[in-house]
């Protein structure tokens, strides 16, 4: 995807050649990102006063919503004006895009000086880098194949933590039969693309995900498989309440804390949310792999890249991505955000149960080869591509059509979007 017509990238960076940046406001860092909920702020305060005490100024530059659109508008509103943010939270491939542009300042001094090729592993890294330089830090790392139980509930309705798909189900009909919403979710389409992620890699295993999410065949992507994965998401559509359209995800998260709602499948950033609320992960909330994806992880990493021509200080900007790496910085985010670190060697005292399950879930999946980029955080496929691909998913979550039909219209979109 052209994020920057030709056009605009000049004005930009006639725009950047115009402004020197460190005669601006010099020893400060603004930062435009997403995390606005009450854990995600928590957790980049953290790093907030990890880089004041360095000497360099924070100007927050929120933009609220939870998967990053919003963010994004307002991203390339700023750049085709001339006044790009000094750091911007990005996910996946839309790195890769701004880099194409020439919009990122290399941090490969940085990197170097700090030997992040010794702990950022080579699938994390394939985002920070763009043609070989870095040009992002990493911050944190999600695993969005998650199912999160209110553990009281599940006892309540003589249930137990599901082993594989048709025990979700029935945990899910006990629910609603109890009264209780079985499955708390909002309509926003990365809500729904979270979960067909988690299906596609459970009914067909790492391979074809592979195949369909990462080399985009058309073969596996109309394929039998596909299908099934469509009639698993029929079938969690059938626990879902009738409120669910405007709600976000942290709204969602909060029925279940709440005990309005038995579950919700969605990654390990509504773990801060139930920790926040009093809740501890792994006792009074149940975690458990999406079932049929036990020892495989579909991940994500939040990474933060720094964007030429700004008002923030070039120096203030690498003392950030340096803050952004950090071991002990990435830990202690890591305890209230309830990811894990981007740095393999970054230990994390005080982490509960499921986060260190993610920790030996992620070893194991590195080792086997089921470590596996997110669909819809734009890790596995652009932009574009993923656009299309949670248009086809939204569309048959809040319609009557087949999951055959599902499979057919998604060949054809992510075909029209390549």
């Amino acid at each position: 995807m052209k994020i920057l017509t030709r056009l605009s990238l000049a004005a930009f960076l006639a725009a950047t050649t115009a402004i020197p940046v460190t005669a601006v406001h010099a020893a400060n860092v603004e930062v435009e990102h997403w995390y606005t909920s009450s854990s995600e702020a928590a957790a980049l305060a953290v790093v907030k006063k990890a880089v004041e005490d360095k000497g360099v100024h924070w100007r927050d530059a929120p933009v609220a919503g939870g998967g990053g659109d919003a963010a994004m508008t307002a991203l390339r509103a700023r750049v085709q004006a001339g006044d790009p943010p000094g750091s911007v939270q990005l996910l996946g491939l839309a790195i890769a895009d701004w880099a194409q542009t020439g919009a990122l300042m290399s941090l490969d001094d940085v990197a170097a000086k700090e030997n992040w090729d010794a702990v950022i592993p080579k699938e994390l890294q394939a985002f920070s880098k763009y043609d070989g330089h870095y040009v992002a830090a990493p911050l944190d790392m999600h695993r969005s194949n998650w199912v999160w139980i209110n553990t009281k509930l599940m006892e309540q309705v003589g249930g137990k933590a599901p082993e594989n798909f048709e025990q979700l189900i029935e945990l899910g009909k006990k629910f609603k039969a109890a009264g209780i919403v079985p499955l708390a979710i909002g309509g926003q389409p990365w809500q729904q693309g979270v979960v067909f992620d988690s299906a596609v890699l459970a009914v067909g295993g790492p391979d074809f995900y592979r195949k369909a999410f990462v080399d985009l065949d058309p073969k596996a992507l109309g394929s039998d498989t596909m299908v099934k994965a469509f009639d698993q998401l029929r079938e969690l559509r059938g626990l879902v309440d009738t409120d669910f359209t405007n709600r976000d995800w942290n709204l969602a998260a909060a029925m279940v804390t709440q005990g309005k709602a038995g579950m919700q499948i969605i990654g390990d950033w509504a773990k801060g949310e139930f920790s926040s609320a009093g809740l501890t992960p792994g006792k009074d909330i149940t975690c458990i792999s999406y079932p049929g994806t036990q020892g495989d992880v579909v991940f994500l990493t939040n990474q933060f890249a720094m964007f030429k021509g700004s008002k923030s200080d070039k120096d203030a900007q690498e003392t950030f991505a340096s803050v952004l790496m950090d071991p002990k910085v990435e830990a202690q985010y890591s305890v209230i955000k309830g990811n894990i670190p981007a740095r393999t060697d970054a230990s994390v005292p005080g982490i509960d149960a499921c986060g260190q399950k993610s920790i030996d879930d992620r070893k194991e999946a590195l080792a086997k080869g089921g470590f596996m980029p997110s669909m819809t955080f734009n890790h596995a496929a652009p932009p574009a591509v993923v656009g299309a691909y949670l248009d086809v998913v939204t569309h048959f979550f809040n319609s009557d059509m087949s999951s055959k039909d599902a499979a057919a219209q998604l060949v054809d979109a992510v075909a029209n979007a390549q």
